[in-house]
């Protein structure tokens, strides 16, 4: 018996430092680590040891023979990786493979004085940062976040129906009650404090503030009700404090989502996934009342290119096949997309959709009333968004229409990519929507340093922080031990009484854990595993301990 990873797997190669014998491919430091989707697990090589699999953060490695359903197909996805790569030879050891020499790159020296680090954004390319300094250093680090609740990415961006993904966050929570740790939610750096401040009271400032924003499509229309970001839409359906409830309206039979990438699947999967299938997990309140009311029975997902070019991830298209309930069809109005899945060879992303249904879809007719369906246009993008009060219908390009072809909906949504944005005292590029740097050093600011989204662009799931962060510790604890690094006037003492008297929602770690239980008895009483509070006042009430009745 071997294992296997799966559909969740993030990437960040925990796996791959408790292998034994060196089986799990692409690992740190090889050509194509970071680049694949996913890591997969060489058969010919597993000794069944489990180890991988206890220590998978997000619960993705499973016993071959024990896969069931969807997840079966990943057994022959794992050995295809190894299809054309040489295994490599067993040297005759106890230890299985040769290690290399021990190397400590991110560590200080053992007298060195504990360094003050604040970290801005608790999601997960912070918290991989804050995680690295308090692993191997004796750092003192100040967790900050703009919302009164921690978690960014995880608790905001992951899709409900993804729970063993969410999982990760679990992994993140065991550091916010660690004795080297101070919370300061609630602090908006710019706004409550200046990082001009924040510098001046720690030897350095890791900022993890991702790409919040959202590119446009910069077509006629795009301003219309009706017209929103994917953004928006995941905030909503994941009870994000700044999304009302009212920000999302299903009031169309059709909704067409611009873009082919793992957020436009996300949200066409949500929209028409059966709610009662998503009532068993921590999807807002709002989301789950509007999809038992929806009219959505079908979405269409525009790609500007073909399917051989889709930014989907193979494990996310699988999971749309394999969608209780829900066809998943192919709009054959080109072509060139039926070539591209038929020449496809084994292994291919085009390939993924042999067997699924085509056709020339009228889109003059409204959605069956019977039936919920995902339809994959390819060679298409938007053109015009139509209508007076509010969109109506979407105009795009079509093979031989000069015209283009015109397709109803009320809800057009954007998921093309998202966007970093300036932070006050921080250096941008408005071209690529980073903060300039140098190997996570920002340019001109001695003590600033980037992590995540905001430092290489908004590539790359959860686990490719890990990389990304040791690189930064790895250039903040040179620059120490270089005696680089600024020296901060204020103390922590002080730096405390400065966001008390700045923050009106400051939360610290005490109050941080009355929200999750808060949170979590109140999924208990609806069979959940939690009912996200969705409002900052919520939050701040439940962090400091007023009384919320659970909602059943």
């Amino acid at each position: 018996m071997t294992y296997a990873i799966t559909q969740t797997c993030c990437n960040d190669a925990t796996c791959v430092a408790v292998c034994p014998v060196n089986c799990i491919h692409p690992a740190p430091g090889e050509a194509d680590f970071g680049t694949t989707e996913m890591l997969y697990i060489d058969p010919t090589s597993c000794i069944d040891c489990g180890a991988c699999a206890d220590a998978c953060p997000v619960d993705a490695i499973f016993p071959a023979d024990r896969l069931t359903g969807r997840l079966r197909e990943y057994e022959a996805i794992n050995a295809e990786y190894y299809a054309d790569r040489a295994p490599a030879s067993a040297p005759a050891s106890p230890t299985f493979h040769p290690w290399g020499a021990p190397s400590f790159h991110r560590s200080l020296p053992a007298d060195f004085a504990p360094l003050r680090v604040a970290v801005v954004g608790t999601g997960p390319a912070g918290m991989y940062a804050a995680e690295d300094l308090l692993l191997h250093t004796n750092a003192e680090v100040t967790l900050i976040d703009r919302l009164p609740v921690a978690g960014g990415l995880v608790r905001y961006g992951v899709a409900p129906d993804h729970p063993a993904t969410k999982g990760a966050g679990d992994t993140f929570a065991r550091f916010h009650s660690h004795p080297r740790v101070r919370m300061r939610l609630g602090v908006e750096i710019g706004t409550d404090v200046t990082a001009e401040e924040l510098a001046a009271h720690h030897d350095a400032v890791i900022y993890a503030v991702g790409a919040p924003s959202d590119r446009r499509l910069g077509i006629p229309g795009e301003e219309l009700p009706g017209s929103v970001s994917a953004t928006s839409v995941v905030s909503w359906y994941n009870a994000h404090p700044e999304t009302g409830a009212d920000a999302v309206r299903l009031s169309t039979e059709r909704v067409v989502v611009v873009g082919n990438g793992n957020v436009a699947l996300d949200v066409a999967r949500v929209l028409v996934t059966d709610p009662a299938d998503l009532a068993g997990t921590d999807i807002a309140d709002h989301a789950l009342a509007a999809l038992r009311g929806t009219r959505v029975r079908e979405v269409v997902l525009l790609g500007r290119r073909g399917p051989e070019h889709a930014a989907y991830t193979t494990s996310e298209l699988l999971a749309l096949k394999h969608l209780p309930g829900v066809d998943l069809v192919v709009d054959d109005h080109d072509p060139r997309t039926g070539a591209a899945v038929d020449a496809a060879a084994a292994g291919e992303k085009a390939a993924l959709l042999r067997g699924v249904a085509r056709e020339a879809v009228d889109w003059a007719r409204p959605p069956a009333p019977d039936r919920r369906r995902i339809v994959l246009r390819f060679h298409s993008a938007p053109v015009e968004a139509l209508g007076t009060d509010g969109v109506r219908a979407v105009r795009v390009t079509a093979e031989g229409s000069a015209s283009g072809t015109e397709i109803g909906t009320g809800l057009l949504v954007r998921a093309i990519g998202y966007r970093g944005v300036p932070l006050a005292g921080l250096p941008f590029d408005e071209a690529t929507g980073t903060v300039p740097h140098e190997a996570g050093r920002v340019t001109g600011l001695p003590g600033g340093y980037v992590v995540g989204w905001i430092k290489r662009g908004p590539s790359g799931g959860i686990g490719a922080n890990r990389a990304c962060a040791e690189e930064t510790v790895g250039t903040l604890l040179a620059d120490a031990v270089a005696g680089s690094l600024p020296t901060p006037t204020g103390t922590e003492r002080e730096f405390r009484r400065l966001v008390r008297s700045r923050s009106r929602h400051l939360i610290d770690a005490r109050g941080l854990a009355a929200i999750d239980r808060t949170e979590r008895a109140r999924g208990q009483a609806s069979g959940r595993p939690r009912v996200k509070l969705a409002t900052v006042p919520e939050l701040v009430a439940a962090a400091r301990g007023g009384r919320l009745r659970p909602k059943v």
